[in-house]
């Protein structure tokens, strides 16, 4: 499956960034670039290398022309990027976005987001941030570390954002990174909107994916982005972390 657009977050601060146009929906575009801790420029400024256009095509065509990126509100045939609805609990900031096809359909999911996240998540952001230096410490190693981390954050794990998660007593509970698993999913459909919530689950957190050569694309998406996909049968031994085996009845 393509993705249409590449999600990704920039750090803007201090950075110039063109405005053009005015009236309410240019005053909002505004807030968020200050937000943003960006400086809005005129579209003339040369070192800006992002623009909001609001209601002036020529304008967004011009800025185009020399490289600038233009999110043309809109306009999704003229933007090099387009604004997602945003959810903010402090440092964490959930992005939706479905490339200009319907802002109203991604703001409805945010306030879906809004009332299911908890409110000390980003007190729980802050104190992994805060450990981050102890957490290297314990874990020198990036995929023993990742492991430990996503163990604890999991569901009813001593991190889970949806209790009442304590980073202080997790590093004091000498608890160790996951030991290896190998899981194997069943699949009853090429559909990934046929996966069940465990199946679902476990490709999220897979290390490795093992599966048969009928498995599509379409259900690998479903895994995490940095696991493997290896199309062959799994070792008698699993590796280090979770791999998970998928295939077809049958």
């Amino acid at each position: 499956m393509t993705l249409h657009s590449l999600p990704m977050f920039m750090r803007l601060h201090g950075k110039p960034v063109i405005l053009v146009g005015d009236g309410h929906m240019a005053d909002a575009k505004r807030r968020l670039i200050e937000r943003a801790g960006a400086t809005v420029v005129a579209e003339d400024d040369a070192q800006a290398r992002f623009a909001f256009v609001v209601g002036d095509e020529a304008a967004a065509i011009r800025l185009r022309a020399r490289g600038v990126l233009v999110n043309a509100t809109d306009r999704p045939d003229l933007c090099d990027f387009t604004m997602p609805a945003i959810v903010e609990r402090g440092d964490v900031i959930v992005a939706v976005s479905t490339g200009g096809a319907s802002a109203g359909l991604a703001a409805q999911l945010r306030q879906r987001i809004e009332t299911w996240l908890p409110a000390g998540l980003g007190a729980l952001a802050a104190g992994l941030k805060a450990a981050r230096a102890r957490i290297h410490a314990r874990w020198p190693d990036f995929d023993d570390r990742r492991r430990a981390i996503g163990a604890a954050l999991a569901q009813d794990g001593p991190l889970d954002s949806f209790a009442a998660p304590d980073v202080e007593r997790w590093l004091a509970s000498g608890i160790d990174a996951p030991a290896p698993q190998m899981v194997t999913a069943t699949l009853t459909s090429p559909d990934p909107d046929d996966l069940t919530l465990r199946t679902a689950r476990w490709l999220s957190l897979a290390d490795r994916v093992y599966h048969g050569a009928t498995v599509p694309a379409a259900i690998l998406d479903r895994a995490r982005g940095d696991a493997e996909r290896i199309a062959a049968p799994p070792p008698a031994t699993p590796l280090p972390g979770l791999s998970v085996v998928l295939d077809f009845a049958g």
